[in-house]
């Protein structure tokens, strides 16, 4: 029998409690960082313009190299679009460099580069999905703020994406290639959108929920101070919305951050995404032994944990592999309830960015045009 109030007690001492995040009240917290991005002024979101719409037409027959950096994989394939749907071909995966051990910029390029030369007597424009805050410029190059998730490129800040690898490939004998530089984020929104009827949906959200968190949407021009665009056309606007810091933490939020690769950075990521929430669950549960409320014999095999990613409190949540760290069905019973609480707010807080989301856009208000949330991630 679950011991809830035992499991609460803990969490409110903590402040880590799931109802601690109100997701009315924290959307409309967002909504008023996200306008402030939009402007130009100082806020938690930088609020990126793409200069990518969600209004085009596939072109069909032409092969185009793509590439997935990721925070966990890196991924290359050929892609080509025909009446009868999308084909890929030449798909590698393989793990994304800076994981586990750093490398520096120029050897991630070289990295990339190897293996998509290869593909290079086939296409000649590369689509490079760039899973990390970079500024999109109006060539659609990407300049990279930062590399987080826990994956460390020495030398990245200040890089333009394409255009390095557009000049490790010439010094590699190919030339006349072009790159296209877009957040994962922005590519499961139109990739999710070019397979549905965009008229049946009043907007489109593309949201990452996976090794990292994020967020982006489309919006007209004239809603965009900071561009000083006229027209009426719109583009799509990659928030950064892992970068949040309006959620209410607890403790060990705090402590998550302070042993983190980047200190003071990526609040809201680091009470949603996968590369954390593993983590998480793990000084919980220390925590939970320290004061007495596990057995011994559980304690012991907690603390005997070395670091894990969200994969661990899944399947605690479900109920699966309780025996890693308890010794007892009362200390198992805790460890799913906690892991539990610890997925409730981390929904919570993904629910109050996608409803800041809408009230941003104004989509959604007709239930025969819902919003689409086009999402992707672990």
């Amino acid at each position: 029998m679950v011991d809830y109030d035992r499991v609460q007690d803990f969490l409110e001492a903590h402040g880590m409690e799931p109802e601690r995040v109100d997701p009315k009240r924290e959307a409309a917290l967002m909504l008023e960082d996200m306008r402030r991005g939009l402007a130009g002024e100082k806020s938690d979101m930088p609020m990126i313009p793409t200069y990518l719409s969600n209004d085009a037409q596939l072109p069909l027959g032409r092969s185009v190299a793509v590439i997935d950096a990721g925070g966990t994989n890196f991924r290359s394939a050929l892609v080509r679009f025909e009446e009868d749907g999308c084909h890929v071909s030449e798909l590698s995966k393989c793990r994304m460099p800076g994981v586990g051990e750093p490398c520096t910029w120029e050897e991630f390029i070289s990295f990339v580069a190897d293996r998509i030369e290869p593909l290079m007597g086939r296409a000649e424009s590369i689509g490079f999905c760039f899973s990390y805050s970079a500024d999109i410029t109006p060539e659609i190059d990407g300049l990279v703020r930062r590399i987080d998730k826990e994956v460390v490129i020495t030398g990245a800040t200040g890089q333009l994406v394409g255009a390095s690898l557009i000049a490790e490939l010439a010094r590699r004998g190919v030339a006349g290639k072009r790159v296209f530089v877009l957040n994962d984020t922005v590519a499961a929104l139109l990739g999710a959108s070019s397979a549905l009827d965009r008229g049946a949906y009043s907007g489109f959200i593309g949201q990452i929920s996976g090794t990292g968190t994020n967020t982006c949407c489309a919006l007209p021009y004239s809603r965009i101070p900071k561009l000083g665009m006229s027209g009426d056309g719109s583009i799509l606007i990659n928030l950064e919305s892992g970068l949040y810091d309006g959620m209410p933490q607890g403790d060990f939020d705090v402590i998550l951050d302070r042993e983190s690769h980047n200190p003071g950075e990526k609040s809201m990521e680091k009470m949603t995404a996968g590369v954390y929430l593993g983590e998480l669950g793990r000084l919980m549960l220390c925590a939970a032994a320290d004061e007495g409320l596990l057995s011994a014999a559980s304690g012991a095999k907690v603390r005997a944990l070395g670091k894990i990613d969200a994969s661990y409190i899944d399947a605690w949540a479900g109920g699966e592999g309780l025996e890693q760290v308890s010794d007892n069905a009362d200390d198992a019973d805790f460890a799913r309830t906690m892991s539990l609480a610890l997925f409730e707010r981390s929904a919570r807080c993904m629910c109050a960015n996608l409803t800041a989301i809408m009230l941003l856009t104004g989509a959604g208000g007709d239930e025969e045009k819902p919003v689409c949330v086009c999402a992707e991630g672990s």
